[in-house]
C-alpha cells in the first residue's frame, strides 16, 4: 500500500470530530437525512467532505448559510479559527452565489490546504558536517522516542552511519525502546544510568560520533514541560557542551508533535521555540485522531518546515511530508 493510501484510509477512518461537524451542515438540503431514509443499514463512514458534499447532493448554492457551515467545520477540524476563516474566505472569492458540486468543494478545499502547506514541506536537510548533530524535543508521549528510531533506522538503510544518544535519562521505557529500535536498525545507543547528566552522555555521544566519523547523531531529550524551567536549562546545557565539540552543533532541532493533542500542538511550538532553537517539526499519531486539520494551522501560524508525517507504529509509517497527499487525504479526495 503506497504511503498516500495508508494516509487516507487511517486518517480518514478515525475523523470522527470532523465528521460530527459534516453532519451538523445546516439548510433546509437535508440531503443527509434523505440519504440516511434510502440506506437502513449503517455504511462506512466517509471523510472530510463527504457528508458536507452529501448535504449539498449534486449541487447547492454557495451563500452566507454554506461559508459559515464551511467555516465551522474546519475549527472544528482544530484547522484554528483564523486559519478555518481565512481557507473559507479564499475558497468563497468569486464563487459566491454559484452552484458548488461535491466534487468542486473537495477540490477546491484541498487546493487551498496544498497552498498553505506547500511552503513549509522540506525534507530534513543533510549537511555535509560530520557528525550531523540532530536535537529531537518534544513532550513526553509525542512519539518522539519512536520517531527517532524510526529516523535513525532510516537514514541507516540509505546508507547513513549513525549514532543514537538515549539522552532522556530519567525515563529508563524511553531508553529501552531506543535500545530496541538500535538493534533492529544495527544503530548503536549510548546509554547512561538513569537520572544522569543528559549532557554529560551527550558530550560522550559527541565525542563518539566524531572519533568513528559518524554522519548522524540524533539526541533524545526529556519532555518534561510541568518543570519548564529545568528543562530549559538542561537544553541549554546540552547544547553548551556540544558546542565545545562543533560550535554549530545542534545543526537541526526537531520536534516532535502528537496530532492528537489537536490545538495543544500550538502551545507546545510556542513553548519549545523559547525552550530551543526548534528548526523543523514532524507531527505523528494522525492515524488516531480527528484533529488533522491542526498541522495546517501550524504551518499557517508558524512557517517553521515540516520534515515528516507518522501514520503508524511501523518503521515506513513515517514518511516525508507530502502537502499535497495530505491535502487530498484530509478532504477524502483519491491519490
Amino acid at each position: 500500500m503506497s504511503f498516500f493510501n495508508k494516509l487516507k484510509n487511517r486518517m480518514l477512518k478515525t475523523s470522527s470530530k470532523i465528521e460530527e461537524g459534516l453532519e451538523q451542515l445546516t439548510g433546509s438540503e437535508t440531503a443527509i437525512t434523505e440519504t440516511a431514509k434510502a440506506s437502513p443499514t449503517p455504511a462506512a463512514k466517509p471523510g472530510l467532505v463527504a457528508r458536507l458534499t452529501g448535504a449539498i447532493g449534486s449541487g447547492r448554492q454557495f451563500d452566507d448559510a454554506l461559508l459559515e457551515s464551511l467555516e465551522e467545520l474546519l475549527i472544528q477540524s482544530d484547522m484554528g479559527v483564523e486559519t478555518a476563516l481565512r481557507v473559507a474566505a479564499n475558497i468563497a472569492e468569486g464563487r459566491m452565489g454559484k452552484r458548488v458540486t461535491t466534487e468542486e468543494l473537495k477540490r477546491l478545499l484541498a487546493e487551498e490546504v496544498a497552498r498553505i502547506m506547500t511552503p513549509v514541506a522540506k525534507p530534513l536537510p543533510l549537511y555535509p558536517t560530520k557528525p550531523q548533530v540532530v536535537l529531537v524535543v518534544g513532550v513526553n508521549g509525542s512519539g518522539k522516542t519512536t520517531t527517532i528510531g524510526k529516523l535513525a533506522s532510516q537514514f541507516r538503510a540509505a546508507g547513513k552511519s549513525v549514532i543514537i544518544a538515549a539522552g532522556d535519562t530519567f525515563r529508563a521505557a524511553a531508553v529501552e525502546q531506543l535500545q530496541v529500535w538500535g538493534q533492529r536498525a544495527g544503530v548503536p545507543v549510548l546509554t547512561a544510568p538513569e537520572g544522569s547528566d543528559p549532557a554529560s552522555l551527550a558530550f560522550d555521544a559527541m565525542s563518539r560520533a566524531q572519533a568513528e566519523g559518524a554522519d548522524l547523531l540524533l539526541i533524545d531529550t526529556a519532555g518534561r514541560l510541568q518543570n519548564r524551567a529545568d528543562l530549559m536549562e538542561e537544553l541549554a546545557k546540552i547544547v553548551r557542551v556540544i558546542r565545545k565539540k562543533d560550535p554549530e552543533a545542534p545543526h537541526n532541532t526537531l520536534l516532535v508533535l502528537d496530532a492528537t493533542t489537536g490545538q495543544n500542538a500550538l502551545l507546545q511550538v510556542e513553548t519549545f521555540r523559547k525552550l530551543a532553537d526548534v528548526s523543523g517539526l514532524i507531527m505523528t499519531k494522525l492515524d488516531g485522531t480527528a484533529k488533522g486539520g491542526v498541522l495546517v494551522a501550524l504551518a499557517d501560524r508558524f512557517g517553521l518546515p515540516i520534515h515528516a508525517i507518522g501514520v503508524g507504529e511501523q518503521i515506513d509509517d513515517l514518511a516525508p511530508f507530502d502537502p499535497r497527499d495530505f491535502a487530498r487525504a484530509l478532504v477524502g479526495l483519491d491519490g
